[in-house]
C-alpha cells in the first residue's frame, strides 16, 4: 500500500506560481510512474502531467503545455507558472505500476487526498 501525501496548494492571483509536492508515506516512489490530475467543482478528474519512473519522460495535458512542470526525486513536483483562474482545482497526485505511463485515472493504483489551488483574477 502506498499512501501520498500532497501539499503546496493555497489561494493565489492569476500570473502567479506555485510549487505542489508528493511524498508517500514510509515507501519509495521510486518504482512508480507518477502523475498528477484535477478536478474542478461540477467536472471530471483530469489529466494534468505525468512522470515515467526514471524521470526520463514527461507528459502534459494542452491546457498546462508550457507553463506546468513535473519533476520528480524521492518526491513528485508540480511547478505551476503563469497560473490561471480555469486552473482552479483540487489537485490530486497519483501513482501507477504500470510500465506505460497512463493519462487516465484508472491507469494509477494509488491516490493523494490532494490538495486545493484556488487562481484569483
Amino acid at each position: 500500500q502506498v499512501q501520498l501525501v500532497e501539499s503546496g496548494g493555497g489561494l493565489v492571483q492569476a500570473g502567479d506560481s506555485l510549487r505542489l509536492s508528493c511524498a508517500a508515506s514510509g515507501r519509495t516512489l521510486s518504482r512508480y510512474s507518477m502523475g498528477w490530475f484535477r478536478q474542478a467543482p461540477g467536472k471530471e478528474r483530469e489529466f494534468v502531467a505525468a512522470i515515467s519512473w526514471s524521470g526520463g519522460n514527461r507528459y502534459y495535458a494542452d491546457a498546462v503545455k508550457g507553463r506546468f512542470t513535473i519533476s520528480r526525486d524521492n518526491t513528485v513536483y508540480l511547478q505551476m507558472n503563469s497560473l490561471k483562474p480555469e486552473d482552479t482545482a483540487v489537485y490530486y497526485c497519483a501513482a501507477s505500476n504500470r510500465i506505460v505511463v497512463g493519462h487516465r485515472p484508472y491507469e494509477y493504483n494509488y491516490w493523494g487526498q490532494g490538495t486545493q489551488v484556488t487562481v484569483s483574477s
